[in-house]
């Protein structure tokens, strides 16, 4: 109960000022804007059998992940930080709310909003299907490996949001991180064959390319359950670490 108090609190931080409505926009501006011009060229140049499945390959890993990697660490970055820099955050640990209540509550409502964005793409197969009717079932690959990949962005935000009083340092550096796990195997040439294996293990890219073929792949599910665990862990401990600080 405590918990979802909480949560309702932050959603309610979320929705009183005008950040999430604008960003919301502009998300779904861009992404319908790909959503036109991307299937535009595959129906005018496009050719055999399976036009649709490529596009929607395409549409979830350039445009949708891609824009999700971009806008979340402008939410994360003033999960902790802000609280942090203003001071509430010392209040907030008067309460009578443990670290993980906290940390819960926080990566909650946060994925909470970000469903919204992705609950408004939905609108994008909606219209395709009313045109030409397709097979709906690996839309449920695409928004779930679209859950698991945008959980796993917000766990690594909320990390770093732990680590400093700075939301712009809090956004840049999970930017930068995300990113890298997004490109890790992108440059193949580079490396050896036996790297690009292993790294391949690492990159959300890959273990997310697989969902947005329309395949459910038990090796990619627990890879982001993993990387949403690891990130959650590191944040406890990034937040308990404040009582053996206080004691030097």
């Amino acid at each position: 109960m405590r918990t979802l108090a909480l949560v309702r609190k932050e959603l309610a931080s979320y929705f009183a000022g005008p950040l999430v409505y604008v960003v919301i926009g502009a998300f779904l501006c861009a992404t319908g804007l790909q959503f036109y011009t991307t299937l535009n060229s595959y129906v005018t140049i496009g050719f055999g059998l399976n036009i649709l499945d490529h596009f929607w390959e395409e549409f979830f890993v350039n445009y949708i992940a891609f824009y999700l990697l971009i806008v979340v660490p402008l939410f994360t970055m003033r999960l902790i930080a802000e609280e942090r820099r203003l001071g509430t955050i010392e209040l907030l640990y008067t309460y009578p709310l443990r670290d993980r209540e906290i940390m819960v509550a926080k990566f909650a409502a946060c994925l909470v909003v970000f469903l919204l964005f992705v609950a408004g793409t939905l609108l994008y197969p909606a219209i395709v299907y009313a045109i030409q009717p397709f097979d709906p079932r690996p839309f449920l690959a695409r928004y779930l490996g679209t859950v698991l990949f945008l959980a796993s962005c917000i766990a690594c935000g909320l990390f770093i949001s732990s680590l400093t009083e700075s939301q712009v340092i809090a956004s840049s550096c999970t930017f930068v991180a995300l990113l890298l796990f997004w490109i890790l195997t992108w440059n193949e040439a580079a490396v050896s064959t036996s790297l690009v294996t292993v790294l391949s293990q690492v990159s959300t890219f890959d273990h997310f390319h697989a969902f947005a073929t329309g395949v459910i792949d038990a090796k990619d599910c627990l890879y982001f359950v993993f990387f949403i665990g690891l990130f959650l862990f590191l944040t406890l401990r990034s937040m308990e670490s404040r009582q053996w600080r206080g004691r030097r």
